[in-house]
């Protein structure tokens, strides 16, 4: 179980990554739409706990460490580990001084950050394959790589239990 705070993306911006996911799904390609619950959003994670209690939201959506919106442009694709595949935004200077700021303040409160996303670890980006094998991984970049440069916004911020895909909005 774990506590994600995320940007969440305009629904132009939603539609296309909802779109990429469909085309890589269709060529069987697992994709955060059938990945678990089924209930992902697509999203940019600035912050995960690994753990936490229901009184933790209501801490986080009043300590003000909401950022705020944000246009980027994808210009690559990231592998990680385990055959995760993700889309590399180029992210502006105000975001990584919010995101660090987040990660100070849950640091401060002696939160269980996961360690990617601890400062000076974390790496932007925009999940797109959860476990695409190695025979896939060439059909997976040519898909991101058809789309690229992809210019996207993020438009609020919420806070979203991965386990169950629940969320909680951000105050504006």
């Amino acid at each position: 179980m774990s506590l994600a705070v995320c940007l969440l993306f305009d629904p132009r911006s939603e539609r296309l990554l909802r779109e990429l996911w469909a085309r890589l799904e269709d060529e069987g390609v697992a994709t955060l739409a059938t990945h678990t619950h089924g209930r992902h959003l697509p999203h940019l994670s600035l912050a995960v706990l690994r753990s936490w209690e229901p009184h933790d939201i209501e801490r986080l959506l009043g300590a003000g460490v909401a950022p705020g919106p944000e246009r980027m442009a994808c210009r690559g694709t990231l592998i990680f580990p385990r055959g995760r595949v993700a889309l590399a935004p180029a992210v502006g200077a105000t975001l990584m001084a919010q995101q660090d700021g987040l990660v100070r303040t849950l640091q401060e409160w002696r939160a269980d950050l996961h360690k990617h996303y601890r400062p000076g670890e974390w790496v932007p980006h925009i999940s797109i394959a959860t476990r695409a094998a190695a025979g896939q991984l060439p059909l997976v970049v040519k898909a991101l790589t058809d789309v690229l440069p992809l210019e996207i916004e993020a438009d609020r911020a919420a806070l979203i239990d991965s386990s169950t895909g629940r969320s909680w909005a951000f105050p504006s």
